[in-house]
């Protein structure tokens, strides 16, 4: 592995890096966009219970704000509990696009990863490529044990770059799925949540005499 790594020549070190560090993301991010813990199963029911008991205060809804994206939208709610039911919303919102951004978090780095792998390969085939046309010219192309320096770097980098991206690319749509179907999961939780609570809130309508 070393020699092949050495053949490269010096663009295979940011390929490497760019490799290494498209592992940490993917590994970070699959711990990180795990469903139970953005979205933790019955979290809604619950809050509604405790509300209809009136157990809801401000403590629990601190402990739901910090146990969980979701808790974190749900609280931004639940603190504008006795306003109309558009202030509610747009809390949620607010709150929402704040959490979003911390579902997206690494995923532009890997996309950028997936993007200029390819590149530094390309670069390393033209390296090596000149470093082919240059030996020709000096030596002429009567020994090819001087030409094969310069074709395997520009054929090692190439795969190289491209062994690196092909995988981040195909990570960095996988994740980007999986953040859109977990905010849609919010967003219907959240909804739920604000529907239940002002539906109960409004008093009976008087039934229409035929």
């Amino acid at each position: 592995m070393l020699e092949f790594v050495q053949a490269g020549g010096w663009l295979m070190l940011p390929i490497i890096l760019c490799s290494i560090l498209a592992v940490a993301i993917v590994g970070e991010r699959f711990w990180s966009l795990r469903k139970s813990k953005i979205v933790p199963p019955g979290l809604v029911d619950q809050v509604l219970q405790w509300h209809r008991n009136g157990q809801l205060t401000t403590a629990q809804i601190e402990e739901i704000r910090n146990g969980s994206p979701l808790g974190r939208v749900l609280a931004a709610g639940l603190v504008n509990l006795n306003h109309s039911r558009e202030v509610m919303k747009e809390a949620i919102e607010d709150t929402g696009r704040q959490v979003v951004a911390g579902l997206e978090r690494f995923l532009n780095t890997l996309g950028t990863i997936a993007s200029i792998s390819p590149l530094l390969g390309l670069l390393g085939t033209v390296i090596g490529m000149i470093k082919v046309f240059a030996t020709i010219t000096t030596q002429g192309v009567g020994d090819p044990g001087s030409l094969a320096g310069g074709i395997s770097e520009a054929l090692i980098t190439t795969a190289a770059g491209l062994s690196v991206a092909i995988p981040s690319l195909m990570f960095y749509r996988f994740f980007r799925r999986r953040v859109d179907e977990l905010v849609l999961n919010m967003e219907e939780e959240s909804l739920k949540l604000v529907e239940v609570i002002h539906g109960e809130r409004e008093p009976d309508r008087p039934r229409e005499v035929a």
